[in-house]
């Protein structure tokens, strides 16, 4: 067996280290490409391969073993190390078989980790969260872009960091957005342990706990982020689990906490006073003053000005100026920052109704940042809810729902806790199982309840796996049957609401 320990570099020996790589996704098909180009031997581990894939994996040499022909693939009987896919469940029988035979499992992060010098070693800055991960990085790199570093937003996010790390020209700063899977897989200790310069936990909520087994090993994972960080380790001052996980990490001496929230900020916080966004921590005279870098005003472009988007802001901002980016370059980004499609986009306005989507709502406590920046709503609910309780959603903001339409194979949870919170607020049920139709049916449903003032909200506060490819897929039927709506008129209702 190979010792995995001096394999510390891009020219570290890895030729002909036997590699089983399970999963083709994203993910998956970085790891076998890189691994390729490192002289290792590969085999591909996977139930689908699409036809590209699978053409590149034969110009490469690397053979591709059917993962549903047997429930242990006998490539793992040789091999010497597994890269993991980060949806792989720990009990997972692939995972299990390999820990029975003593092969030790990495995921992308630690190989990518391991080789990030191929052209020079950037910077690590780690985002993690229940909600807001995806605008955090995002929100990240683009400050320290205006601040004139070469930056990428990777991980999570969609671009795997191993793409990033073999980009020819290199990066300054790689701002890495970290999943829950991904932080749990993270060596803790030897060479495949990270040492980022800055990290962010940005709040914490029950989610994934089906994956995970229990809401404290959630919270472990999503703890991990903060492990080694350098420079600084941001948290959320409103939410005190984020703020424990940072008492309590292991961080590099000197290593600072810096605190984000919307109230007046303390010392070493930034904050908001008077509508203008401020920094307490990256200033000398941190006790009397404070440096203004930005307004409210500033973030109604990019569609960040309801209370969860404007600390993600915060919080980005707290990264980048922990890297070097001067306050005009963070305002200058706020001002001229786009979000992302799904979320809380508005499709459409129609006499007086607003039609919104925020599909990329898939557990509740994204919903509940879309629900608070609205004062009535009709909300469209549901999907695969992995765990997680809808019911505290619905009493919270009972105040303010006008009616529910409930989507996607787990309605039972939201119709329990609309009985049990909100027994006086239509409820409608969208039952058929054809994805073609759910959502024709959802906005015809909302529409039957929605009058001037009121706001259509896609919320689901729920994965989007039941019914749709995933939930850009459910924003995108969405907006074409709220556009398809508005094409032919208001006559047909739809089902109408039971309590």
């Amino acid at each position: 067996m190979r010792d995995l320990d001096s394999l510390t570099s891009w020219r570290s020996d890895w030729s002909g280290l036997r590699v089983a790589v399970l999963g083709l996704g994203v993910t998956g098909f970085a790891a076998v490409d890189t691994l390729a180009e490192l002289g290792a031997s590969v085999t591909a581990v996977a139930e689908r391969v699409d036809d590209e894939r699978r053409t590149i994996l034969g110009v490469l040499g690397v053979p591709i073993v059917d993962a549903a022909a047997a429930e242990v693939p006998e490539a793992l009987a040789d091999a010497e190390l597994v890269i993991a896919s980060p949806g792989l469940r720990p009990d997972h029988p692939w995972l299990v078989a390999a820990a029975e035979r003593g092969i030790p499992v990495w995921g992308d992060i630690e190989l990518a980790w391991r080789v990030r010098d191929k052209v020079r070693a950037a910077e690590w800055i780690l985002v993690t969260g229940t909600n807001g991960k995806t605008t955090t990085t995002q929100l990240t790199a683009h400050m320290l872009r205006e601040a004139g570093f070469r930056v990428a937003p990777v991980g999570n996010i969609g671009t795997p960091v191993l793409d990033a790390v073999r980009d020819p020209e290199g990066f300054d700063a790689l701002v890495v957005e970290l999943s829950s899977f991904q932080l749990h897989g993270l060596a803790e200790e030897g060479p495949g342990a990270l040492w980022p310069h800055s990290a962010a936990c940005l709040n914490i909520d029950d989610d994934h706990l089906d994956w995970h087994g229990s809401a404290e090993a959630y919270r472990a994972a999503k703890a991990k982020v903060y492990r080694n960080a350098r420079v600084a380790a941001v948290y959320n001052v409103e939410d005190p689990a984020t703020m424990a996980m940072v008492e309590e990490a292991d961080v590099v001496e000197g290593c600072r906490a810096i605190g984000f929230g919307l109230g007046v900020p303390g010392r070493s916080d930034l904050g908001i006073v008077d509508g203008v966004l401020v920094d307490r921590a990256f200033l000398d005279d941190r006790h009397r003053q404070a440096l203004e870098l930005g307004t409210l005003d500033d973030l109604v472009p990019g569609g960040l000005r309801s209370p969860h988007m404007a600390r993600n802001v915060l919080a980005a901002a707290a990264l980048a100026r922990a890297f070097g980016a001067e306050p005009a370059h963070v305002r200058d980004a706020i001002r001229s920052f786009r979000l992302d499609r799904h979320r809380t986009e508005l499709v459409a306005e129609v006499d007086g109704v607003r039609w919104v989507d925020d599909s990329k709502a898939t557990n509740p406590h994204a919903a509940e940042g879309s629900l608070s920046a609205f004062d009535r709503v009709v909300w469209i609910v549901g999907g695969l809810f992995k765990g997680a309780d809808v019911a505290p959603l619905v009493e919270r903001h009972a105040g303010r729902i006008v009616a529910a339409v409930a989507i996607g194979v787990e309605r039972a949870p939201v119709r329990e806790a609309f009985a049990r919170h909100a027994p006086g607020i239509p409820l409608v049920e969208v039952s058929t199982a054809d994805t073609g139709a759910v959502m024709r049916l959802a906005v015809e449903a909302a529409a039957a309840h929605a009058a001037p003032g009121v706001t259509v909200l896609l919320a689901p506060a729920a994965a989007s796996m039941d019914q749709f490819d995933d939930y850009a897929d459910r924003g995108d039927r969405f907006a074409e049957a709220v556009r398809g709506r508005g094409a032919h008129g208001d006559d047909d209702r739809g089902p109408r609401a039971h309590d």
